[in-house]
């Protein structure tokens, strides 16, 4: 029977119901005695309350629901095993139940033109094959069970939902399509809807993205898939995007009443019916969604003002879809089958039959080392793992399955399971959440093998590799390109019209042989293979062409081998070929192969001999005879790479410092001393290294981590030498000693120390204070040490009014000792126009750490008179340009006599409805959500000075992918798992109104009451912009909305920061503080984010998260000290209506929040608010 649900859901867009565990738990009626003894055990409600099971289905459906799903989330075998055995024998029964209350409410509201259907609800259970909770064969049979009694009960189809597991999903709708064969019926009688949840971390819970996702299922008969739970509508636009865009079924949105949050040891969920509502409106007019509804915190009330967006009855728009190309998966990310630049290398190590140490280690079951041979393949350039474990002697069945339940959570790579054996096949099957390719069907005993595999390929959704054999007795492995072309051509048949298989998955493997052996009747095995692949190419385009590439070469020494191997896969390439399995280390660029070997390799392959052979060659010419010729005993070829301990000595010890190596360190100072003092060493070897670094580093070079890392090798090589120095009385001394400190009221300090650690590796004394100094505290210090010059600095711009206080001080005490200025407020312009003319004394800028140590290098060598002239040389040429800056100035304060009270900003925006008002603390934040919304961009370059320079585009993105990336990666880890970084948040909605530049800011319980009030400065010019004017008019009669955050990653990042430094592990104390400070924008970029959301304002996001860094949202958010909001002092007023010390931040006395990485802001609602300069 044709599925009436079907043949709607293809013409209208379907509304799903409401959250069904809100609504239990609103019911007053409900008691404890309900439960039945379990606790909280909401599917046992069908049983001991139908009464109010069918009353919540029937709230929905008068809101306007098409569609209600049975109280049965979590009724089957595994969940009920959680509580006692009554509840397993009980999940059939309880399911039927289920589906008949549901089926029962239905009915009554159904009519001729709003059918009403049930859908019945399975959820993912509380144990996860992927984690190693369950097995395949247990958690089918749970599923199954449900299945059957929902089929018992009516419903119109399955919801496979909240999935949290890829191999979870595929196991559920195997039982769901098990159930219905047992019942007599199909997927067409009773579809099956698929909804995963996708957390804020932009991935399932096991860290699937969305592309995986879809390569995973797409495979499967299910009619519709989606997202539903964790989190809001706003958060789910990325992934629905992509499905609209790649997904060509229906596609289902059923999202949370916005992100949990908890409050007074409750959840809530923030998200009103119509902001709600306004979200959902934006995925089905501007993505054509087929299944709308709601999860977790949704209401009648939210369903009802969906169906006021859909209209009594919305017909579906199709959706013009772009087909995910042909790629299999692993249970982290999509890898296509065609690479644009490259091949698809199969990694050929993590097979049995082809590497020995992988045989050895899996006889001695050495899991570890196993899945580290599979991490190294990955990290060598393969794009995935060609796994075999068949070997005599061993259960191939358990083998498989431990090493692919391992290596599936462990690394990411898709799996090419290899087997002559289905059950060891199927042994991999059951445990790979993505999609695998299976190695290999063949027709050797004719369609036998595709009888046996093929059911596997359609079970578990795989892809195959079909091999150019069949039964022909004399000559079933084909060898010639005819051959080859008609066994693949019967395969195909099979396997697209027997078995119904889509051609795009299905890989040609036309064999290759060896052409090494010297036999006449093997010569020709190379070319008649390159005429195959190119016959199979041009006759099934859609499909991939495969090679175990090293099988041309057998027989002969490795250097030849590997020149053989990459000049038939060049040809190959050349002639169709998609794929090799290939150690690809072993393969070399063509410029790293001589001209002669080369040539010689195509002589070999295309047996050119007799009339064919080379010009100039003998009649009697043999290529194979000539090529291994070329290869003789004793001149095998090595990548010979010039070590540290090859080098001179003196070149050594500065390799030492400019490499950041301190591999040989000790065994090279030792070797030194036997030359050289240890003063020498330093002076003439260590500090010459240093030299380079900073050279390089001022042409862009080198990157600021490398620097640190040198800086760390030269402190170690000091430290070893200075014993040495004092056993000879002889003491290091400084070039000049310096006193550092960051000025007071700013908490900054890396710049400073940056500046410390450069110094002080390069014959510098430094005393470094530290943080939030009084003048005095400096001058003590000055004093105390006997310094020869002070360097201050400060990254607030009120530090430089700060400086500039301390050099008016320094004059009145009669203090002429040489000043250094840096920070990132400070300009050199006014440090050298301005503040050079305020002290007394000689003034000098540094830019960075560098620059810094360039002026004290000046210093020290008493050459300070031509840095004046250099500064002087600047102030003349800058004359005229201050003089345009001074008319400018003129002009402005004209224009301020003259500006407008109002720009023109649209006063009559709706004013959004907030969740609720006053203020909220947030303490329990999930780093993984904060973790996708750091700016790599700000992070990479910014914090940890991983800079282009002078590379080339390609040379940075290789620079950032080995090096950043995976730093990033350990770092997450680390702060995480350690508890580093602990993020918190206050924030809050008030009440609130303008008047002229005022934003007057009013009382929640009391919105007459006026609690602050800021005052912004307006534009002199362009559209006479100020932050007030985004808000209602105090006359306008209705109150605007306003709100705050201040958030914090916390004090333990900085202690942990400072203790590297202490340790003079200057690199991790970069990346350190830099990865703290971005994680803390990154959480202020996700509140507000969050904040937008229960504004009802977030579908107005960009569904690309990088835009959200360039404002592609409404609205915007304004921190204190910046243009727009210049004023420090107001965030004293900030701290009064959010309170953040309840989060442990405090101010200073220039108003900078401690500890650093901490921000605030102000959030706009209004569209047209964006960054704007005064």
């Amino acid at each position: 029977m044709a599925s009436r649900f079907l043949d709607t859901l293809h013409k209208h867009v379907l509304l799903f119901d409401g959250a069904m565990g809100t609504s239990i738990h609103s019911c007053a009626d409900c008691t404890t005695q309900d439960y039945l003894g379990r606790d909280n055990c909401t599917d046992i409600l069908v049983k001991s309350r139908p009464d109010m099971i069918q009353r919540i289905h029937e709230t929905f459906l008068l809101a306007g629901a098409d569609v209600v799903e049975t109280d049965t989330f979590g009724s089957n075998k595994l969940v009920g095993a959680d509580f006692d055995p009554e509840m397993v024998a009980w999940t059939r029964e309880l399911n039927k139940l289920g589906a008949q209350i549901a089926r029962a409410a239905c009915d009554k509201h159904s009519t001729k033109n709003q059918p009403r259907f049930v859908a019945g609800s399975m959820g993912p259970g509380t144990k996860l094959i992927t984690l190693g909770n369950t097995d395949w064969e247990s958690m089918l049979d749970s599923y199954c069970e449900q299945a059957l009694g929902l089929i018992d009960g009516g419903v119109d189809c399955f919801m496979i939902e909240t999935c949290q597991d890829l191999l979870q999903v595929k196991c559920a709708i195997n039982a769901c399509i098990d159930a219905l064969a047992q019942s007599g019926r199909t997927v067409n009688d009773i579809p099956i809807l698929v909804s995963v949840t996708m957390e804020t971390t932009g991935t399932m819970l096991l860290g699937s993205d969305m592309a995986a996702v879809v390569n995973a299922l797409k495979p499967f008969p299910i009619a519709s898939l989606g997202l539903n739970c964790a989190t809001g509508p706003v958060e789910m636009a990325e992934h629905i995007a992509y499905l609209a865009k790649h997904w060509d079924r229906a596609v289902s949105v059923i999202p949370n009443a916005g992100l949990p949050i908890l409050l007074d040891g409750r959840t809530e969920y923030p998200l009103g019916a119509d902001a709600f509502a306004s979200a959902m409106r934006r995925f089905i007019e501007q993505y054509n969604i087929d299944i709308v509804g709601g999860c977790c915190g949704t209401t009648p009330q939210h369903i009802q003002e969906v169906r006021n967006v859909l209209g009594e009855s919305r017909a579906r728009t199709p959706r013009i879809t772009t087909a995910q190309a042909p790629a299999c998966s692993s249970l982290y990310s999509m890898t296509e089958f065609k690479q644009d630049n490259s091949f698809l290398i199969v990694a050929e190590r993590t097979n049995a039959n082809g590497s020995r140490k992988f045989k050895r280690l899996l006889d001695e079951e050495q899991w570890d080392q196993l899945v580290g041979m599979a991490r190294e393949e990955m990290k060598d350039g393969s794009h995935l793992l060609d796994v075999c474990v068949d070997f005599v002697g061993r259960n191939g069945v358990t083998d498989m399955a431990e090493f692919v339940s391992r290596v599936v959570r462990q690394v990411n790579a898709p799996l090419m399971l290899d087997s002559t054996e289905s059950p060891v096949l199927e042994a991999g099957l059951k445990r790979s959440a993505g999609r695998c390719i299976v190695n290999s069907i063949n027709l050797e005993d004719g369609e036998g093998r595709m009888d046996t595999v093929c059911p596997l390929l359609k079970r578990y959704g795989a892809a195959c590799v079909a091999l150019t054999i069949d039964e022909d007795p004399q000559a079933g492995m084909a060898k010639t390109a005819q051959r080859k072309l008609e066994i693949a051509t019967r395969i195909h048949d099979l396997f697209t019209r027997k078995w119904g298989l889509d051609e795009n998955d299905l890989i040609f493997d036309p064999l290759t042989f060896t052409i090494a052996t010297g036999n006449e009747d093997d010569r020709a095995l190379g070319y008649q293979t390159l005429d195959g692949i190119e016959l199979i190419a041009k006759q099934f385009p859609n499909c991939g062409i495969i090679l175990g590439l090293s099988n041309i070469s057998f027989g002969l020494k490795p250097s030849a081998r590997t020149v053989l191997n990459t000049v038939f896969l060049v040809e190959a390439r050349k002639r169709g070929l998609t794929a090799a399995i290939v150690h690809f280390s072993k393969l070399l660029p063509k410029n790293r192969i001589p001209q002669e070997q080369w040539e010689a390799a195509e002589w070999l392959i295309f047996d050119r001999r007799g009339d064919t052979r080379p010009d100039g060659k003998p009649a009697e010419f043999d290529p194979l005879l000539y090529y291994i010729s070329l290869f003789p005993d004793g001149e095998e070829q090595k990548v010979e790479k010039k070590g540290m301990a090859d080098l001179p000595l003196e070149e050594r010890l500065q390799r030492h410092i400019i490499d950041g190596d301190d591999g040989v360190l000790a065994e090279s100072l030792t070797e030194a001393m036997t030359k050289y003092e240890p003063l020498v060493i330093i002076n003439d070897y260590l500090l010459a290294g240093m030299k380079t670094v900073g050279e390089l580093f001022g042409a862009g070079t080198m990157q600021l981590p490398f620097v640190l890392q040198s800086a760390g090798v030269m402190k170690k090589a000091v430290a070893f030498l200075q014993p040495f120095m004092a056993k000879k009385g002889v003491a290091e001394k400084p070039k000049a000693t310096i006193v550092l400190a960051t000025v007071a009221g700013d908490v900054h300090d890396i710049g400073k120390n940056l500046v410390d650690i450069i110094l002080s590796n390069n014959g510098f004394k430094v005393h470094n204070i530290g943080i939030k100094q009084s003048l005095q505290q400096i001058i003590d210090a000055w004093k105390s040490t006997g310094a020869d010059t002070i360097g201050m600095s400060g990254l607030l711009v009120k530090s430089v009014t700060v400086m500039e206080q301390n050099l008016k001080q320094l004059n009145e005490l009669n203090i002429r000792v040489p000043i250094m200025l840096g920070g990132a407020a400070l300009t050199r312009h006014y440090a050298e126009s301005h503040l050079r003319g305020v002290y007394n004394g000689p003034l000098y800028y540094g830019k960075d750490a560098f620059e810094g140590l360039s002026v004290c290098n000046a210093l020290a060598d008493g050459t300070l008179a031509k840095v004046d002239a250099e500064i002087s040389a600047r102030l003349t040429k800058r004359a005229e340009v201050d003089a345009k800056v001074g008319q400018r100035l003129e002009a402005a304060d004209s224009a301020i006599a003259t500006a407008p009270g109002r720009s023109d900003v649209d006063q009559n925006i709706p004013v959004p409805k907030p969740p609720f008002m006053g203020d909220r603390l947030v303490e329990s934040i999930d780093l993984d959500a904060i973790y996708p919304y750091v700016n790599k961009i700000a992070l990479y370059r910014g914090q940890w000075g991983f800079k282009r320079g002078d590379m080339t585009e390609e040379q940075h993105e290789a620079l950032i992918r080995d090096t950043a990336e995976p730093i990033f990666e350990r770092l997450k880890a680390q702060c995480k798992q350690e508890s580093i970084l602990r993020p918190a948040v206050v924030y809050g909605f008030f009440p609130c109104a303008s008047q002229a530049n005022d934003l007057v800011v009013y009382d929640p319980t009391d919105p007459e009451r006026e609690l602050e009030r800021f005052t912004f400065p307006r534009q002199i010019a362009r559209q006479s912009l100020c932050i007030s004017d985004f808000f209602r008019p105090a006359n306008s009669g209705e109150r605007d909305v306003v709100a705050f955050h201040c958030v914090t990653m916390g004090i333990e990042v900085s202690h942990r920061a400072k203790q590297l430094f202490e340790r003079n592990e200057y690199t991790e104390y970069l990346y350190l503080h830099g990865m703290g400070v971005e994680c803390a924008e990154a959480l202020a970029e996700l509140w507000h984010k969050r904040i937008r959301a229960e504004l009802g304002i977030g579908n107005d996001d960009s569904p690309r998260l990088k835009e959200l860094f360039t404002q592609k949202y409404r609205g915007s958010r304004y921190s204190f000290g910046y243009p727009a909001c210049p004023e420090m002092s107001d965030q004293e007023k900030l701290f009064r209506l959010l309170k953040p010390e309840r989060i442990g931040c405090h101010l200073s006395e220039n108003w900078q929040i401690d500890p650093e990485q901490s921000t605030s802001a102000i959030i706009v609602h209004h569209p047209e608010a964006k960054y704007f300069a005064i």
